[in-house]
């Protein structure tokens, strides 16, 4: 009797029914601008509820009383209190986690580069507090200057998705490490300027736990629970000395190692000693082919270091949870025009349309133009401005700061400034970024013939250095000229 033979592919996992359901969920999850859509989904919906008969109930739902409350201890906030401060932190660590990956392992380990994002979003930040605080200087709602350096990550690389392919990478690169850097800004804002009197003792203790953290990562522990009940101890003790306990998250990020513990040649190793086993053996028992398999299991999760791994595991759950959650808790706003300020909204909404691309594009320039930073040959003035404006889309991080800064009365008026900036700003953005990408597309990239009867201008020519096989089947540099007269930014 003839064994049937199946053909097996040696990168992929045997097939289940269930995955005619998963795969098409995890192929949406991957899309970009799913979690961005998924956002405003839940954002409007909140809106519709604020201005609806049920309005009442939604504000009371959030309010919720959530904690432990056991004799004299009471350990309770609302939960609206716990997605803003305890779920918030999650994103804020894998922001940080974002930004040392880019820093350390990805594009932004040319530090030039790494500076073009870094002062542009410093340019991001300062511009709009300084259009909102001339608005709005000695009125009630001057404190709120924070509210307007904030960029949303996740709506701008939405937007970014929907302009499809023709983009850049640079301009995607620049863009998520801007707002990257915009998000750690932020939260230096917050812990600054919207923290209650400070604990020195709790400071002390949290300290001590960054320690015990660091210790532990330098003996080689590698329990993920270890860390995060360590880490959980810090954001208590956090919490309690008066800073905004998300400040915990970013710095817990920012610790995270970059260092793989398996390094490639080591995992080629422990694969081959599995190969070595001839498939037609039956393993079972603890034979030395099974330790092999378990030491091959975890040689492969320790291929990566631990901010891609941690990345890889919290980037779903952030993207379609706790922001969307947030958005969700936050952005309900009963528009009654009897209580609305103007001036507030003006203030807000003037912050990010004009303080953001100015501040940006600006602060680029002048460190271009300095040879402080280098700004990359594909990333045409023209996207970058269109970037900055799309960076004026604040939307849940602004309403993070907001719900920090304003009082029940001018909450409101600032959320509704937040809405139509964000509004204007990604569709501006978008019609900005898509004529540029269009006319580049479509400018002539012409060949140089050297019989031709153009003449060849190097001042406006690139040189594209190929390393192709020749006919010999050694490697050669192939030499490509374009004349670039008329897509040259």
């Amino acid at each position: 009797m003839s064994k049937k033979l199946v053909q097996v592919k040696p990168n992929q996992l045997p097939k289940e029914h269930i995955d005619w359901v998963v795969q098409p969920v995890t192929r949406f999850v991957k899309i970009e601008s799913a979690a961005g859509i998924f956002l405003l989904i839940l954002a409007l919906t909140a809106m519709l509820l604020a201005n609806s008969p049920l309005s009442e109930a939604f504000e009371l739902f959030w309010q919720t009383p959530l904690g432990i409350n056991i004799g004299d201890f009471n350990f309770e906030r609302s939960l609206h209190a716990w997605i803003n401060d305890a779920a918030m932190t999650l994103f804020f660590f894998l922001i940080a986690l974002e930004l040392k990956r880019e820093l350390v392992l990805g594009e932004l380990r040319n530090p030039r580069q790494a500076m073009l994002s870094i002062i542009a979003a410093v340019g991001g930040m300062v511009v709009p507090a300084v259009i909102y605080l001339s608005l709005l200087l000695g009125e009630d709602g001057q404190h709120g200057w924070g509210t307007v350096m904030a960029t949303d990550t996740a709506f701008v690389l939405g937007c970014l998705a929907l302009l499809g392919r023709g983009i850049p990478k640079s301009l995607r690169i620049f863009m998520l490490s801007l707002a990257v850097v915009d998000d750690v800004g932020a939260i230096i804002v917050v812990a600054v300027g919207y923290s209650n009197g400070i604990n020195w003792a709790m400071i002390a203790l949290a300290l001590v736990g960054f320690i015990v953290v660091k210790m532990m990562g330098f003996l080689g522990i590698r329990s993920v629970t270890l860390f995060f009940i360590t880490g959980g101890l810090i954001w208590l003790a956090i919490d309690a000395s008066g800073i905004h306990p998300t400040v915990t998250g970013v710095i817990l990020g920012l610790m995270t190692p970059t260092q793989k513990w398996v390094d490639d040649h080591r995992l080629h190793a422990i694969m081959n000693i599995v190969v070595a086993y001839p498939p037609e053996k039956k393993i079972s028992g603890n034979t030395i082919d099974i330790q092999a398999l378990k030491t091959a299991e975890a040689a492969a999760r320790e291929a990566l270091s631990p901010v891609e791994r941690l990345e890889m595991l919290l980037h779903p759950w952030v993207g379609f949870i706790v922001m969307p959650l947030f958005a969700f808790a936050n952005a309900g706003i009963s528009v009654s025009w009897e209580t609305l300020v103007p001036s507030l909204s003006i203030a807000v909404f003037l912050g990010f349309v004009l303080g953001k691309p100015i501040g940006i594009f600006a602060f680029s320039w002048i460190a271009v133009k300095m040879r402080v930073a280098e700004r990359p040959i594909d990333l045409h003035w023209g996207m970058l401005f269109g970037g900055s404006m799309l960076a004026g889309i604040g939307f849940t991080m602004a309403l993070f700061i907001a719900n920090l800064a304003y009082s029940p009365e001018q909450i409101d008026s600032a959320k509704l400034g937040i809405f139509c900036a964000s509004i204007t700003c990604a569709l501006l953005g978008i019609i900005i970024i898509r004529h540029f990408v269009s006319s580049t597309n479509n400018s002539d990239s012409e060949p140089y013939h050297p019989n031709g009867p153009k003449p060849l201008n190097l001042s406006v020519t690139v040189f594209s250095k190929l390393d192709e096989l020749n006919s010999n089947g050694r490697k050669g540099l192939v030499g490509v000229l374009f004349d670039n007269r008329k897509c040259m930014p």
